[in-house]
């Protein structure tokens, strides 16, 4: 699975601490009337392109194929500003997921402006699963598990 450490195998608890995350996430974008399941893999695999991490670009967009996602929309997030493709809710998260990642500071009106088109309860979460695909992106990118080997469920 891995070409350096399986991760998984030498430190369960950590991982299983990532593992708990995105449990709980999976769960708010099921039942959230402003964020779905797909706009939650949009944002994984968007953040996943910036950060150049091969292993989560195969499995976000493997994962967006199960969701039934056009190759349009799954290619177009390198050009998301410029692609019809995108609903104006996925467009203010692309965005949220842009700015964070990139470690911008967030100033009011930039708050402001998400909370009112996504709600607070959904800011929280649109912002835990950013930060939790930054962070598995850096540890895959650390250990490098094998790109391709990704097998959805």
């Amino acid at each position: 699975m891995t070409l350096r450490t399986n991760y998984f195998e030498l430190a369960p608890k950590a991982i299983q601490i990532l593992m708990s995350q995105e449990e709980y996430l999976a769960e708010q974008f099921r039942s959230s009337s402003n964020l779905t399941p797909v706009t939650w893999e949009l944002v994984k695999l968007r953040v996943s392109m910036i950060n150049q991490c091969a292993f989560c670009v195969d499995m976000h967009s493997k994962a967006l194929l199960e969701h039934e996602e056009t190759v349009e929309r799954i290619v177009g997030l390198a050009a998301w500003r410029d692609m019809p493709f995108y609903s104006s809710t996925e467009r203010v998260a692309l965005e949220w997921s842009e700015h964070l990642t990139a470690a911008k500071s967030v100033d009011d009106a930039q708050y402001q402006t998400i909370v009112q088109h996504l709600g607070e309860h959904a800011v929280i979460d649109l912002t835990i699963a950013i930060n939790a695909i930054n962070s598995w992106n850096r540890v895959a990118k650390t250990f490098k598990p094998e790109v391709g080997s990704y097998k959805p469920d």
